[in-house]
């Protein structure tokens, strides 16, 4: 602090007796400054010459900083017109005039009252003039000045950032340029060496130097290793005053990082890995883990394994984790503890991306052997034969032999195996299997029900419940035995006409087997023994290829003796033992034209003969007479009691149906009845005759459940029971129980004259009109014509 004290004094005094020297100088070479041509009148009209003027007029200097306990004289103005008797007064303006700057209005003096700082402001312009004190008139125009602020070396140097990061490769040669720091003066740099700065090195010698002149920062050693050291921190300087003693200085810290090269090989850190894997170990799995350490980063450190060579390299596999930068050991092929337990290879470790300016250190590869141990597992018993095919005979008896499964235990122990018949593929237990593997039946078995049967046997270690398990299949086929005897495949049923001549065949017969057929069996048709010669009406054939033919025997037919015969024929197969049924052949006996073609075999009656006899004819016409006078008698009693046909509003409208018998009849032709009498007991009981036609069967109609009750009046439920018997009549369509005409005729403008469907329907017809169609219509005009009369009346 005392030391700068001293500095700033010397420079305050070397500055005032500048500033004095260039004033008495100044002062000695007058300024003046003449006004040519310029004529002003005299209060007595005389022209008069405006007489020249000369200032003392200097540019200024002065000292930043100053601090002294006076105010600092700046300069002084004088004029040539001052006599010095005081009757001129000096006048200051402008910047900082009155405040900053102050002027001795008699002696011309200006003095500083405030501390200047140039890097504030580095200079100010003011204007003087000399005026009369009593009159205040210039006696001079103003002049105007300039007061420069004196520099000193009062600011330090500053850097552009308080801290730099930087990066350079590792192993860089020296002289290579790291970064360039800058710093800045806030002096003067036009006057004297207050803002001339020299860089240096304070801290991070001998790894890095600076340029004095520029700030760049340069590596200073060779082989700068970022595995050894990564990060270095260097502190720049700036001085100024060229770095001279006396001059202000500021600092920087920059942080310089090595960045990282390939300059490292991959090392294995040992020279041999064990490892192991089970036996149970499937493809895909891994055995293990290595890793060569590589102290490069990143695509500089990337390794990639691979196996040389090794009893192992066709069992196991390595590949690259790239995450991790890690050797994965694994399994290629299943192995076996029982026949190899133990494995080694060869691997290689290198690197992937390689720098050849470091070719020269050695190859970036390095080798390690791995040791693979198999261990044992307990694996399932495993069966000598992938599947099995036996065979056993049909009808054996329980208990007898099909055949046998083995398996063995693969592990060293060779435990004794269990067997089991897996009974969800052998539902109806029709086999058992021994501790030696034999398969036994346990029931007959039928070829013809079931040829082929498919199990599973599960073999596992007799002492382990808990040890593991194998199946196989096993495919057992029953062989055939001859135990079904030759029939007919389905029931014949032969026609003959009974004019058949003799000796003709009318039908052919065959014979199937259940039995197995594949090795071509014969089939022998024959006739019983016992009743060979009787059946003398037909003969049989064998044609010797499993077929036989029927012929008429000797004898006529007659259908009125004999319209059916059963003819018995005798099959024998070839088998052994030969098997033989009987089984019988239907002949209807048929009606036939004269060229033998077959017009009726049918059981229907035969036609009465052509003469019948004179009482039988009386009696067929007299059961006519009395058939038609009942007739009449009931259709004249039902006249009698008609109903009439308007409804009164005391009766049920379910007691009566209007029918219409034929168009065009109107009220005439209806007829109102009784629903009871549409109630025939046949309709109850479920029967419909026919009177057209006769029938070829009778119809029985199911039961609907909804036939209604003799005393039922529910005539929807009546209606609906006999559409739905007539619907499911198939003989004929549906009689005459209720006929309903709901159309008129194309043409009639009248439309329907139905009073169930104009009951039914919401027409808007008017039926006025019907008042003009004659007699016939009154009784329709009265029901619905004054209806709407009395509708409208109300």
């Amino acid at each position: 602090m005392k030391k700068d004290f001293c500095l700033h004094a010397i420079l305050l005094c070397l500055g005032i007796a500048y500033c004095s020297h260039v004033t008495s100088t100044r002062r000695s070479s007058k300024l003046r400054q003449s006004f040519h041509g310029h004529h002003e009148k005299g209060k007595e009209g005389q022209v008069l010459h405006r007489s020249k003027r000369g200032w003392v007029w200097n540019q200024f200097f002065v000292i930043e900083e100053y601090t002294g306990p006076d105010p600092v004289l700046v300069g002084r103005l004088h004029s040539d017109v001052d006599s010095g008797d005081g009757n001129i007064k000096y006048i200051l303006s402008g910047e900082g005039a009155g405040t900053i700057f102050v002027i001795d209005d008699k002696s011309g003096n200006i003095h500083a009252t405030k501390t200047l700082d140039r890097e504030e402001r580095a200079q100010y312009t003011l204007m003087a003039q000399a005026v009369d004190r009593e009159t205040n008139k210039p006696l001079e125009p103003p002049s105007e000045f300039i007061v420069k602020v004196q520099d000193i070396n009062d600011n330090p140097p500053e850097f552009l950032q308080e801290n730099y990061h930087a990066d350079v490769p590792e192993m860089s040669s020296v002289g290579t340029s790291v970064i360039q720091v800058t710093a800045s003066d806030a002096d003067d740099p036009t006057y004297g060496n207050s803002a001339k700065l020299v860089y240096s090195i304070l801290e991070g010698q001998p790894y890095f130097s600076v340029e004095a002149q520029t700030g760049i920062i340069r590596t200073a050693l060779p082989n700068m290793d970022r595995e050894a050291k990564e990060q270095y921190h260097v502190v720049i300087q700036a001085k100024d005053m060229g770095g001279h003693l006396g001059g202000l200085s500021g600092t920087t810290k920059v942080t310089i990082t090595l960045t990282d090269v390939n300059d490292n090989p991959p090392k294995f850190p040992q020279s041999s890995y064990p490892m192991s894997v089970s036996e149970a170990a499937v493809p895909g799995d891994e055995v293990g883990r290595l890793k060569a350490k590589d102290p490069d980063l990143q695509e500089n450190g990337q390794i990639k394994y691979r196996i040389l060579d090794g009893d192992g390299a066709d069992v196991f596999e390595i590949t690259t984790d790239y995450i991790t930068q890690e050797g994965v050991v694994k399994l290629k092929k299943t192995v076996d503890y029982e026949t190899k337990k133990f494995y080694s290879m060869k691997v290689e470790a290198a690197n992937v991306h390689l720098d050849s300016r470091f070719l020269s250190r050695g190859p970036f590869k390095d080798t390690a052997t791995v040791k693979i141990s198999i261990e044992d597992a307990d694996e399932p018993p495993i069966f000598l034969q992938p599947s099995y095919t036996l065979e056993v005979y049909e009808n054996a008896p329980p208990d007898t032999t099909v055949g046998r499964v083995h398996a063995k235990d693969p592990d060293a122990a060779n435990t004794q195996i269990r067997y089991i018949i897996d009974r969800h593929t052998d539902l109806e237990r029709y086999f058992n299997i021994q501790d030696d593997g034999i398969i036994i039946t346990t029931k007959p078995l039928d070829r013809e029900e079931i040829a082929w049967h498919n199990i599973s046997v599960i073999a596992t270690e007799a002492s382990n419940i808990h040890s593991l398990s194998n199946s196989v299949p096993v495919t057992i086929k029953v062989l055939d035995r001859n135990d079904n005897a030759p029939e007919f495949p389905r029931p014949y049923e032969a026609s003959v006409c009974e004019n058949a001549k003799e000796n003709k065949k009318f039908f052919t017969v065959t014979a199937v087997d259940k039995d197995d057929t594949a090795n071509g069996r014969l089939f022998i048709f024959s006739l019983p023994k016992e009743i060979s010669h009787s059946h003398a009406n037909f003969t049989l054939r064998d044609k010797r290829d499993n077929t036989a033919d029927i012929y008429t025997g000797r004898a006529a037919f007659s259908r009125q003796k004999q319209k059916l015969h059963l003819f018995p024929i005798v099959i024998n197969d070839d088998g052994s033992p030969p098997m033989i049924s009987t089984n019988t052949l239907t002949i209807r006996i048929c009606s036939c034209s004269s060229d033998e073609t077959i017009l009726s075999c049918n059981d229907e009656p035969l036609s009465l003969n052509a003469g019948l006899s004179t009482g039988a004819l009386i009696a067929i016409l007299a059961c006519i007479v009395i058939l038609l006078v009942i007739v009449v008698l009931f259709v004249a009693l039902r006249r009698e009691n008609k109903e009439p046909l308007i409804v009164f509003e005391e009766e049920d409208i379910r007691e009566n149906i209007i029918t219409y018998d034929d168009e065009g009849g109107g009220e005439e032709d209806t007829e109102a009845f009784d629903i009871a009498t549409l109630q025939n007991p046949d309709g109850i009981n479920g029967f419909i005759p026919r009177k057209d036609i006769k029938p070829e069967y009778q119809y029985s109609p199911r039961d609907l459940g909804i036939r209604p009750a003799p005393n039922s009046v529910d005539v929807d439920d009546f209606i609906n029971t006999r559409i739905h018997e007539a619907d499911n009549d198939p003989t004929a369509p549906p009689y005459d129980s209720i006929q309903i005409y709901g159309y008129e005729g194309r043409g009639s403008v009248a439309g329907s004259l139905s009073s169930l469907e104009s009951v039914s329907t919401d027409s808007d017809l008017d039926y006025d009109y019907l008042q003009n169609w004659g007699p016939r219509f009154k009784k329709l005009a009265d029901l619905y014509g004054s209806k709407d009369t009395c509708e409208d009346d109300s």
